[in-house]
């Protein structure tokens, strides 16, 4: 009933396998599950490798499906690397995500006082590299309260590729400088990646003025619980207060102890319906806003 809500859509952020963590399922079980359900592509995201690769084997086997390939900047890639960048876009990625775990802000987060009451997947090999003794660089794009040299290098690479920037799990006062920078660098397409993260925890209100600033909020579902920092009764309200124009929907899913990711869209598409917005609100979230970050 529910799956018509889903039908034209991209769920751009998918922990699918193969990867380091173990997942549920992978690239090509995602795209076989999206072809039951009538949604047309998924973002392949990797904390740790590109996927533009895995992305076009995918194309190959399911021509049907638009699997979208993406680079995370961690160190895995040599952290803020323009040269990674500009090899992901020549082998068609069209998504860069700022560093995730290896951030700077991530890392006071995640060995702070703060912490994970349930440690995500990416988190757990974080702590078993440091019991092995194995440093791990926090990655910050400011450098006295202004963004470092390659910034502005990868920024460029975005617009002229016309690439999707995603925050990634940078800190509130990153992500405006990057935002604002981006804008400037006429990067056309902003997703503030899931802005509800308990390491992030963007208000309502911040969020607005990122909108504002001309970014796209990336509400997750499998950031919808308090472990991660929000309850279902403020995801609508964040929503509302937002509106739809600016707003996309994702899983943030393939975790093994999570349900799969097509399951959670249908879960959210669904709580969403049973609580008073409208299938042309959804639809501008789920179809037509992530259609035209893939495909605009």
């Amino acid at each position: 009933m529910y799956e018509k809500l889903l039908e034209g859509a991209y769920d751009l952020h998918v922990h699918t396998g193969p990867d380091i963590p173990q997942r549920s399922l992978d690239d090509f079980d995602y795209a076989e599950r999206l072809l039951k359900i009538g949604m047309k592509g998924f973002g392949i995201k990797s904390h740790y490798f590109c996927t533009a690769e895995r992305a076009r084997l995918v194309k190959k086997l399911y021509p049907a499906i638009n699997p979208i390939g993406a680079i995370t900047l961690n160190n895995s890639v040599g952290g803020i690397n323009p040269t990674a960048v500009e090899m992901a876009a020549k082998d068609g990625a069209k998504i860069v995500w700022m560093p995730t775990f290896d951030a700077e802000n991530e890392i006071q987060y995640t060995f702070g006082q703060a912490g994970y009451d349930e440690l995500p997947p990416w988190a757990q090999v974080q702590f078993d590299r440091r019991k092995q003794g194995k440093t791990q660089t926090g990655i910050t794009i400011l450098e006295e309260g202004k963004l470092k040299e390659p910034v502005h290098e990868v920024l460029d690479l975005i617009a002229e590729n016309n690439l999707i920037l995603a925050t990634g799990h940078l800190s509130k006062t990153e992500i405006f400088a990057l935002v604002s920078a981006a804008r400037d660098h006429k990067v056309k397409k902003i997703v503030c990646t899931h802005p509800t993260f308990s390491s992030i925890a963007f208000t309502k209100e911040e969020q607005k003025e990122l909108i504002d600033m001309g970014a796209y909020m990336e509400e997750c579902f499998g950031c919808i619980t308090p472990d991660y920092g929000i309850t279902w009764e403020e995801i609508y309200e964040h929503i509302r207060y937002l509106g739809v124009e600016k707003v996309i929907l994702s899983s943030d899913l393939g975790q093994k102890t999570n349900p799969f990711p097509d399951e959670g869209m249908i879960t959210f598409v669904k709580n969403l319906a049973e609580n008073g917005f409208t299938e042309s609100e959804i639809k501008r979230m789920t179809v037509e806003n992530t259609t035209y970050l893939a495909e605009g």
